[in-house]
């Protein structure tokens, strides 16, 4: 099927590749020349596994690039918007973009047979409404098209896996007709002919399962996407909210979380205690959900404490730092890590990026590294901290060392050679990515987050002669 895919961001990209990996012709359309070239001369804009795979695999075959919406409209089955929707100053969701894009898409609709205009963004309940009333509005005849709303569940630094390899399918459709398009579109993954292929993207290790199509209404849908990601955020304070109380009375979170995750009630994903949720999607939806909640006369008090807590984690964390330093200012402090969460570049409100700025007003001199978001950062920071070029060179004289994003890279360190490179061997580990034990064995001090904090044996004898004699 040819597929127009509308905006060439995070979503819209993802989409556009795996659309073109399933079999479709898609074309991504965008109005910023400067991105649409660089897609045309092979450069990927975000960090993504297996996106420039893909890219590779289908640029100029299924998968071309354009700033023509009508003229992609016109060619397309299915026209599927991915457009921005960030939040405006009341915390509400942005609809400009999307209403721009209905009413050019309402030129190209009427004599090029039945289109299907698909919602991708996020976006709340009613939108789809609107976006029929847009296109009527500007003269498209109302037999000629359907709007139908397909939210995306894609997780960054997986969603090209989450894409291909999803839990469930969404599909919010007010029409026979629309829910069979979009069934034809996701046939690939929901019949299990895309995993039989040699050539599809590997996928978790188990066997695979065809992804269910779960059909609603589209105010249902619109609703599926606010709600889930607002549970998964309820979820995260949860868990910080209890790594909190585990640090007053002495209890470790890591057993705490092993032994309510493994309830098949609740499960342990989203369980990982830490300095808070970020990204463009839990805050900007949050308060979008709160918005909506508002307006329908429902004041949704649950939403406000789960984003309360989420902002007091990193509160918290700074005054670990404090504790394990006294003062901040002249403290050279190694950063490890400054993207919202591993595997991707994105730094969008990343709580790592916020505790910095924290740190800079307090006087500290920060040296950090970053596999992937390095230069996003050098956007918003410029010179005022340095940049090192690997982990052991950022913690070369530093006063201490921050873990402040979980990738993989960081939980391997060489703590030999780590604890070589520290002026003073303190660890303040936001992401809990090591064991208190191991650390301490090390020679380190170590702050986590929900655990006791751990001390070498040597230093502790150090800082109690008499406890050492007693040994």
């Amino acid at each position: 099927m040819r597929l127009a895919v509308v905006g060439s961001g995070y979503v819209g990209l993802v989409a556009g590749a795996c659309f073109a990996d399933l079999g479709h012709n898609v074309i991504l359309v965008d109005n910023d020349q400067q991105k649409l070239t660089a897609l045309k001369n092979a450069e990927v804009p975000i960090h993504e596994q297996f996106l420039t795979e893909l890219l590779e695999r289908h640029r100029g075959t299924r998968l071309s690039f354009s700033d023509d919406l009508q003229g992609a409209v016109r060619v397309s089955a299915a026209v599927f918007i991915a457009v921005g929707t960030p939040p405006t100053g009341t915390g509400d969701a942005d609809l400009s973009y999307v209403e721009s894009v209905a009413r050019e898409i309402s030129g190209a609709i009427n004599g090029h047979g039945y289109k299907l205009v698909v919602e991708k963004s996020t976006v709340p309940v009613y939108t789809s409404d609107w976006v029929r009333r847009i296109i009527l509005r500007n003269h498209a005849d109302a037999d000629a098209f359907d709007v139908a709303s397909n939210p995306e569940f894609l997780r960054e630094g997986t969603a090209v896996i989450d894409f291909l390899y999803p839990d469930r399918i969404v599909v919010g459709a007010d029409s026979e007709r629309a829910a069979a398009v979009l069934r034809e579109i996701y046939a690939p993954l929901t019949d299990g002919s895309y995993y039989k292929r040699a050539d599809a993207i590997p996928g978790p290790d188990r066997a695979v399962i065809p992804a269910p199509i779960i059909v609603t209404s589209t105010k249902s849908a619109e609703l599926i996407k606010h709600a889930s990601n607002a549970f998964l955020a309820m979820k995260i304070s949860f868990i910080n909210a209890v790594a909190s109380i585990c640090e007053s009375v002495g209890a470790s979170v890591q057993q705490v979380t092993q032994g309510i995750g493994t309830d098949s009630r609740i499960g342990p994903r989203f369980l990982n205690p830490g300095i808070g949720y970020g990204g463009s999607c839990f805050p900007k939806d949050l308060m979008a959900f709160r918005s909506v909640a508002r307006e329908c006369g429902y004041d949704f008090r649950l939403l406000d404490e789960v984003i309360r807590i989420n902002e007091e984690q990193r509160h918290r964390f700074l005054r670990k730092v404090r504790s394990a330093l006294w003062t901040l200012r002249g403290k050279r402090l190694a950063v490890l890590g400054l993207a919202f969460k591993g595997g991707t570049d994105d730094i969008r409100e990343s709580p790592a990026i916020l505790l910095i700025q924290s740190l800079l007003k307090e006087g500290s001199r920060i040296v950090a590294y970053d596999p992937a978001a390095m230069e996003r950062a050098r956007e918003i920071f410029g010179n005022s901290i340095d940049y090192a070029e690997g982990p052991y060179e950022a913690a070369d004289q530093a006063d201490a060392l921050l873990l402040l994003t979980e990738w993989e890279e960081f939980a391997n360190l060489d703590l030999l050679r780590l604890h070589g490179c520290l002026q003073y061997p303190i660890v303040i580990d936001g992401r809990n990515l090591y064991h208190p034990e191991t650390m301490a064995e090390h020679g380190f001090t170590y702050y986590s987050v929900g655990r006791a904090p751990a001390v070498s044996e040597k230093l502790s004898a150090a800082a109690n002669p008499s406890a050492g004699n007693r040994k």
